[in-house]
């Protein structure tokens, strides 16, 4: 018996890795928009966290007022750090005097650190006595302002 003219047995070719499935392309998809979703929810907690706590200790500060100078001092503390944790570190942390105060007007419609009562925190915690002309009731309503237009998204 003569042996029959058979070929070879051809394996197709591998599957090559690109381009991935769509499945792939999906869960990248997902994958990116997730941990965008985590940042952003993690930022609004601890900017809402951190407004709400200065919101806290600034009313402790204007229920119990003390020294008039040592409490221009912790409410300009108070706004500092509230603007640290909101903002870049980077541009808040090395502003002084009136840069400091164009800071805060620049989160409000006017200008009520500039011009009004918040003047007084460009340089008062550095003097060794309060200054003669300071409406702490206004100061305090004003960081509350300030303090609540941080609290709104931007």
């Amino acid at each position: 018996m003569e042996p029959l003219p058979l070929k070879d047995i051809h394996l197709p070719e591998t599957i090559g890795w690109w381009p991935p499935a769509p499945g792939w392309w999906l869960a990248a998809v997902l994958l990116v928009l997730s941990m965008l979703a985590v940042r952003y929810a993690y930022r609004r907690l601890t900017r809402k966290t951190a407004i709400n706590r200065a919101q806290t200790l600034l009313k402790q500060l204007r229920q119990h007022p003390g020294d008039p100078l040592q409490t221009l001092t912790a409410v300009s503390a108070l706004l500092r750090r509230a603007a640290i944790s909101t903002d870049t570190r980077g541009g808040v942390a090395g502003l002084r005097g009136q840069a400091w105060l164009d800071y805060l007007d620049s989160k409000l419609p006017d200008t009520p650190f500039s011009r009004g009562a918040g003047r007084c925190l460009a340089d008062a915690h550095y003097r060794p006595t309060a200054p003669e002309h300071i409406d702490l009731e206004a100061l305090f309503a004003l960081c509350e302002r300030w303090l609540k237009q941080q609290g709104k998204p931007s």
